[in-house]
């Protein structure tokens, strides 16, 4: 049976897991959620993820929901196919895959909801909150994003992996803002996000992004 992904390509956690299967080279099935007509809410969604949030995932009987758990699910278990997103020192993946979750992402999405989606929705930027993330959370991330890369080429080791992986979604929106400033002042940071954001996989993401 084919796999499904139940979400939104303009979902950051739903992008996380399609860059997965597709650096995997597998084959799946996108079923797009509406979520502005509230589907995710629905009863037929909510038996796939009883938290109403996209994206959902099946790969036949099983069923599976938070979008890190999905991409480990497929880094292991189809550890043969495609770019292998796991490798030696496994322990290391772990820590900075958490590092990603917990450190660099809360102050990824604060500043993508300020400089990103607000504008969309014709909200104003607050200001405060936006200096507050930039200067006090997001840069001392990237501080130590700055010294790890000094001694590996990837975050977790010397091999791209789900570590890395998982950036790839709110680096995507926060580019284009003044985010992009603070990668560009660490040398080894901007080295290190000008080759994650290369590989096909993510433009393959984009195209379906720019088709929805």
């Amino acid at each position: 049976m084919v796999m499904k992904v139940h979400g939104s390509v303009f979902s950051a956690p739903t992008m996380r897991v399609l860059i997965a299967l597709h650096e995997k080279d597998l084959e799946f099935k996108f079923v797009f959620v509406d979520l502005r007509a509230g589907k995710h809410r629905k009863e037929l969604f909510l038996a796939l993820n009883p938290f109403g949030q996209v994206p959902a995932f099946e790969d036949g009987d099983l069923k599976l929901f938070e979008s890190r758990a999905i991409t480990q699910y497929i880094a292991h278990v189809y550890e043969d196919k495609g770019t292998p997103l796991v490798c030696e020192g496994k322990a290391n993946i772990f820590s900075w895959m958490e590092v990603e979750a917990h450190q660099f992402d809360p102050a990824a999405s604060k500043l993508h909801w300020e400089l990103v989606y607000k504008s969309k929705i014709g909200m104003a930027t607050d200001a405060a909150v936006v200096k507050d993330d930039k200067e006090a959370n997001l840069a001392k991330v990237l501080d130590i994003y700055e010294a790890r890369l000094s001694q590996y080429k990837y975050l977790s080791c010397d091999c791209f992996t789900l570590a890395d992986l998982h950036h790839l979604s709110a680096l995507t929106s926060l580019m284009g803002t003044l985010v992009k400033k603070l990668l560009d002042a660490r040398p080894k940071v901007s080295a290190w996000v000008a080759d994650i954001m290369t590989p096909p996989a993510l433009a393959k993401v984009l195209a379906m992004r720019n088709q929805q």
